[in-house]
Formats: structure tokens, C-alpha cells, sequence
């Protein structure tokens, strides 16, 4: 019973890959292949840095960014070890699979359970909208970035749905549980309440 309802998911879940992937066209490859590489969402971390200053000033954006440093660090650290330990293949690397996909020359190794680049986005965003909220309302609309980042991964066939979907659930438990700490810290450091 277990096995087989097991079965059933991923066997649902290679199905959807396959039609998401399929929608794509040469078209728009260069542009998911550009979404997918964080390196081109530097302008978008430039503007939450600034956004940072605003509120809190240099000495404690210095210490926010570290912060965000260890965030970083320990979302992706997390998420190898999940990947380490579950060993999924990634849909790009799965020789029955290929005649299915639409092929690209980025075929990134490393497991595929669960998405390091929905997982860390998340956790990413969750963070900065509690952290942005009561001074700018706009923030919200970084909602977009993990959502957009995570297509991209589906969109390449790198990752199947259940991986982003679970790197998303990871990255919204998370980025509360790293603020709340965060706020702790803050308050320590700067013997004084975050606003």
C-alpha cells in the first residue's frame, strides 16, 4: 500500500514534469536560462540592500548581511544534506526520461530532492518580507522571485515539481524560524526592539 501510493506520486509527479517542461519553446530558452543563474538577480539584492539601509543604516545593515550570510549558508548546507541523503536523480540525468525532455547542454549534477534554488529563495523572501514589511508594503511583490526562480528549474527539466514544491514548504518554515532568531540576536546586540 505505502509502496505503491509512493509510486503513484512520483509516477504523477514525472507526468507533470514532462508537461511543464513541454510548454517551453526555443524562444524563450535563453531567457529561462538567464532566470535560473542567480548571478542575474544581482540587481534585484542590490535593491533589498539598499532597502536594508533605509531602515536600519550602515552599522546595522553590516550586521543584517551577516546574518543573511549564515542564512544562506545554512539553508544550502540543509538542503545538501536532504539531497545527500534521499539521492533522487535529477530529471536531466535520467537516461528514460530524455526522449521526454526538451534537451539543454545545462545538465547540472548533484541530486535532485529537494530544489536548492526553491528552497533557499524562499527561505530568502519569507525573511526580508517579515523583516521589510512595516517600512515598505511594496515587498510583498518578492514573492515573485522564488516563484519565477522555481519555474526556471522545471522549465530546464533540472528539477521535477515535488522538489521545488518542497524546497518552497521548506523555505517558508524556515525563514520565520530565522527571523524569530534574528530578532533575538538584533535585540541582544543592539539593546533595543526591532521595529
Amino acid at each position: 500500500m505505502g509502496n505503491s501510493f509512493l509510486d503513484s506520486i512520483l509516477s504523477k509527479d514525472r507526468e507533470l514534469l514532462i508537461y511543464l517542461n513541454n510548454l517551453g519553446n526555443e524562444k524563450w530558452d535563453a531567457f529561462w536560462l538567464a532566470i535560473t543563474d542567480q548571478f542575474n538577480w544581482i540587481p534585484l539584492f542590490v535593491f533589498i540592500l539598499v532597502l536594508l539601509f533605509v531602515k536600519f543604516g550602515a552599522k546595522k545593515t553590516l550586521f543584517t548581511l551577516f546574518f543573511i550570510a549564515l542564512l544562506v549558508a545554512f539553508s544550502d548546507q540543509f538542503t545538501n544534506l536532504m539531497k545527500n541523503s534521499v539521492g533522487r536523480v535529477r530529471p536531466c540525468n535520467v537516461p528514460e526520461l530524455q526522449e521526454y525532455l526538451r534537451q539543454f547542454s545545462y545538465k547540472p549534477r548533484g541530486g535532485s530532492f529537494w530544489s536548492g534554488h526553491a528552497a533557499l529563495s524562499a527561505t530568502f523572501t519569507t525573511f526580508i518580507i517579515l523583516l521589510l514589511r512595516s517600512k515598505f508594503k511594496f515587498i510583498y511583490i518578492l514573492i515573485l522571485f522564488p516563484l519565477i526562480f522555481g519555474y526556471s528549474r522545471i522549465y530546464l527539466g533540472v528539477h521535477y515539481p515535488i522538489d521545488i514544491t518542497i524546497g518552497y514548504i521548506e523555505g517558508i518554515i524556515m525563514g520565520p524560524i530565522l527571523f524569530k532568531l534574528y530578532k533575538f540576536l538584533y535585540q541582544k546586540t543592539f539593546k533595543e526592539s526591532l521595529l
